[in-house]
């Protein structure tokens, strides 16, 4: 039996051969550039990256852009959620292409969208002149407000489907119980739904904030070079400034975090498992 799984077990070496060179190798060569300085290794590259107060301007707006792309993602996601997990027949046919079909596209052409919906003679700004809203033209494009909107717009298929995932194999008797012991439609959801869902929601907040922590299509198209984010510095210094040691730290600060919220996530989602 031992000799038998030891043999199953061979099949996963070429995969796993594969993952390392493709993935594993080169990270471990972006986390040792990082440290490697003239004179051997160093972490003057970490620390000078921290001190500079424009990198610490960078890495917190970064931080708030994908705190607050998650939350208007989740806010939008749960109620979508909430009424796929109760659509039937043909109305879950409609949600579910709605919202896999944008996923279709590339990033670039929804991000290339947004752009030309924010100019000032774009489609918000005329129709909110015509109707009286405004005099002129509002600032929308190249601000962080857009950025946001944009990528909660994009990023938001892997918001709704974890959520609507664990919504969808909750036991419905479980609030038609909780009506029948004369709980309120408000209570029932706080006291029942919401708990039960929330192992939906952390996955797709963890989702959500990788990808908008990292992207670097989105904010170029739509605030350019006005409000950079860390994956912008990565590829400016890649690219622009030749500067391979900054761009790794860079790098693995990005990687680092993203570790973090995959880790937590999994420990968040163990907890609430565990309660229930």
């Amino acid at each position: 039996m031992i000799a038998r799984s030891n043999r199953i077990a061979l099949l996963a070496v070429p995969g796993l051969a594969f993952l390392a060179i493709i993935y594993a190798l080169p990270l471990v060569m972006l986390l040792f550039k990082s440290i490697q300085g003239a004179e051997g290794l160093t972490l003057v590259t970490y620390i000078d990256f921290f001190r500079d107060e424009f990198n610490q301007t960078v890495l917190w707006r970064t931080l708030r852009v994908a705190l607050l792309t998650t939350l208007l993602a989740l806010v939008i996601a749960y109620p979508t959620a909430f009424a796929m997990a109760r659509a039937k027949g043909i109305w879950l046919t409609v949600f579910m292409v709605a919202l896999v079909l944008p996923m279709s596209l590339g990033v670039i052409v929804k991000a290339f969208a947004w752009s030309i919906l924010f100019r000032s003679n774009g489609f918000l700004n005329t129709t909110l002149q015509a109707i009286g809203m405004t005099d002129g033209p509002v600032r929308m494009l190249f601000t962080e407000t857009a950025l946001i909107i944009g990528a909660a717009n994009v990023f938001l298929p892997f918001m709704v489907l974890p959520i609507y995932s664990v919504l969808r194999q909750l036991n419905s008797s479980l609030p038609e119980a909780a009506s029948s012991l004369g709980a309120t439609p408000w209570f029932r959801f706080t006291r029942v739904t919401l708990p039960l869902s929330l192992p939906g929601v952390v996955a797709g907040s963890a989702f959500t904030f990788s990808l908008a922590i990292s992207m670097y299509v989105i904010p170029s198209l739509i605030v350019g070079e006005r409000q950079q984010t860390l994956s912008m510095l990565i590829a400016r210094s890649f690219l622009y400034l030749r500067n391979e040691p900054l761009g790794s730290t860079i790098s693995a600060v990005l990687l680092a975090i993203a570790i973090f919220v995959v880790l937590f996530s999994s420990w968040l989602a163990g907890r609430l498992g565990a309660r229930q």
